[in-house]
Parts: C-alpha cells; structure tokens; sequence
C-alpha cells in the first residue's frame, strides 16, 4: 500500500497544514462562511482533500476542519 502511494493521511499535523493553506487560499469564502453562509463547508472539506491529493482521513479532515472553522 505505502509503496503505491495508497495510504491515508492520518497526521492530524499535515491535516492541520492543509487546512491552513486551504483556508489562505480562499480567504473570500472563509469570510461568507463565517457570516452564515454555512453551506459552503462542503467546499472546504473538497479543498482540503484535494491538498491531501485525497488521502486525507475524511473523519480527521471534518473534526479538525469543524474546530478551525467554528473556533
């Protein structure tokens, strides 16, 4: 698995490290979220795991994007 690239991310660092760049990234849409526009979570959650290149655990991407988002 490891030797074909298939093994997930579980680093709760390297996740918090996309989220960061992700949310830098898209800073306009950081900004609706926060004023409501709570839909778009979904769209942070594809961001992040598109960072990971989709290795991402998706159960740590969602807990650690929930903490940075609503923190």
């Amino acid at each position: 698995m490891e030797r074909k690239g298939l093994r997930q991310v579980t680093d709760t660092g390297a996740i918090d490290a996309a989220i960061t760049a992700v949310l830098d990234k898209h800073a306009d849409k950081l900004a609706e979220y926060r004023s409501g526009k709570d839909k778009l979570f979904g769209f942070f959650v594809g961001q992040v795991m598109k960072e990971t290149k989709g290795k991402g655990n998706p159960a740590l991407v969602n807990e650690a994007l929930q903490a940075r988002l609503n923190g």
